[in-house]
């Protein structure tokens, strides 16, 4: 068992490499597909624009996360679909939400966690305005699992500079069916991205990140804290967004490293 287990951690550095290379591959294969309308906004995959979809715009989203733990690797995927109601009120479906956990210990699991509606009202506009804000509303509900949450969205664009900030505020409920949830936990979140316009294609940028959970909303847990590049891509009705973060923390349990890449596509 003990020879399993350190021969299972020697591979970890190279399946960490093998995994990051993985998405960047995807990202950059997805990046060649031509395209041929115009390109949404979106500078950041950890963070939420206050811009919304113009009305009528039809946007598909791919989602892949990969989170980097002490003892495990974890690869998320989701697919969600917006539609720009009007100019200022936009709704999403996340028609599938998944993982994948590889568990040094061999206990591998696949698990389909939920599927949710979101909802965005812009309230004023990064570009004209002095600042830009719009309200964000979510609903999750899986076999294990039902959560709620809101975010406050501001945004200032200047020239091609951009910068965002998100509070977000979620209930998480969790127990072995949806009937029988007994585990009830708050989070409270932080992040802010900026994000800079090299040419009309191509954003170089950063983010970060800060959570902490309430277990029972009453005892507060350790304060996260992750940084790292964002890099953007667009041409036409496509875009591609990814963000490394590493955790600038300490926090056991938490991972020590996770990758997001979003490929967008608009109608």
């Amino acid at each position: 068992m003990t020879s399993n287990l350190l021969s299972s951690r020697s591979r970890r550095p190279l399946l960490n490499r093998l995994s990051t290379l993985s998405l960047l591959a995807t990202g950059l294969a997805a990046i060649s597909a031509p395209s041929t309308a115009g390109a949404s906004e979106r500078r950041f995959v950890y963070s939420y624009e206050a811009t919304t979809a113009p009305k009528g715009l039809l946007e598909v989203e791919q989602w892949f996360t990969f989170k980097d733990y002490e003892d495990r690797q974890r690869y998320e995927f989701r697919t969600e679909v917006e539609y720009g109601v009007t100019d200022r009120f936009q709704l999403g479906l996340y028609l599938s939400d998944w993982r994948y956990t590889d568990n040094d210990d061999g206990t591998d699991k696949a698990e389909w966690r939920t599927a949710g509606l979101e909802a965005i009202y812009s309230l004023t506009d990064p570009n004209k305005d002095f600042i830009g804000s719009a309200l964000y509303g979510e609903v999750l509900v899986g076999p294990e699992k039902f959560a709620l949450e809101g975010k406050l969205l501001l945004q200032k664009n200047s020239g091609p500079l951009a910068l965002v900030y998100n509070f977000v505020l979620e209930a998480e409920w969790e127990g072995e069916s949806l009937r029988d949830l007994e585990e009830r936990v708050g989070v409270i979140e932080n992040s802010i991205g900026v994000s800079y316009q090299m040419n009309p294609s191509f954003f170089i940028g950063a983010e970060a990140l800060h959570e902490v959970e309430f277990e029972d909303w009453e005892d507060a847990g350790d304060n996260v804290f992750y940084a790292g590049p964002n890099v953007s891509f667009r041409k036409g009705n496509f875009f591609a967004t990814a963000t490394g973060l590493f955790q600038v923390s300490d926090v056991e349990g938490e991972p020590d490293t996770q990758v997001r890449l979003i490929l967008g596509l608009h109608f």
